[in-house]
């Protein structure tokens, strides 16, 4: 199925997409905490080969630790963020314009910096 969608009005600094749900990303079922999602292009497209999210983060607000076998590749489209990856817990700051290849199996997280939302791109395989 082709689809196009089109960005709607921001809200609260994050980016928004017009009749794509903003979904659950928080303390109830992860270990984010101020996070949202929308799924861009995903299980509602009947994408089979890839799924396309865009994560947004509030000040103070980070994503879950996570561990996965499948890897991504992430692009920052606002705000700054301190990057945790790999085991050895190595640091990096990122911001708008930088582009993230995570392999699978990476532990991974996401923390935001300064006083603006963070918000990135993330396309990873649709099975996982």
């Amino acid at each position: 199925m082709k689809i196009i969608h089109r960005p709607g009005q921001s809200e609260n600094g994050e980016l928004r997409w017009q009749g794509v749900p903003v979904r659950a990303y928080g303390p109830e079922n992860s270990g984010a905490d101020r996070a949202t999602r929308q799924v861009l292009i995903g299980a509602d497209e009947n994408s089979p080969h890839f799924h396309l999210r865009y994560f947004a983060v509030q000040p103070g607000g980070h994503t879950s630790l996570d561990q996965h076998a499948h890897d991504h590749g992430v692009y920052v489209l606002h705000g700054r963020a301190r990057l945790c990856l790999g085991s050895s817990n190595d640091e990096y700051e990122i911001s708008m314009g930088d582009v993230i290849y995570i392999p699978g199996n990476e532990i991974h997280q996401f923390s935001t910096l300064g006083d603006e939302p963070f918000g990135f791109l993330c396309i990873v395989p649709a099975q996982r």
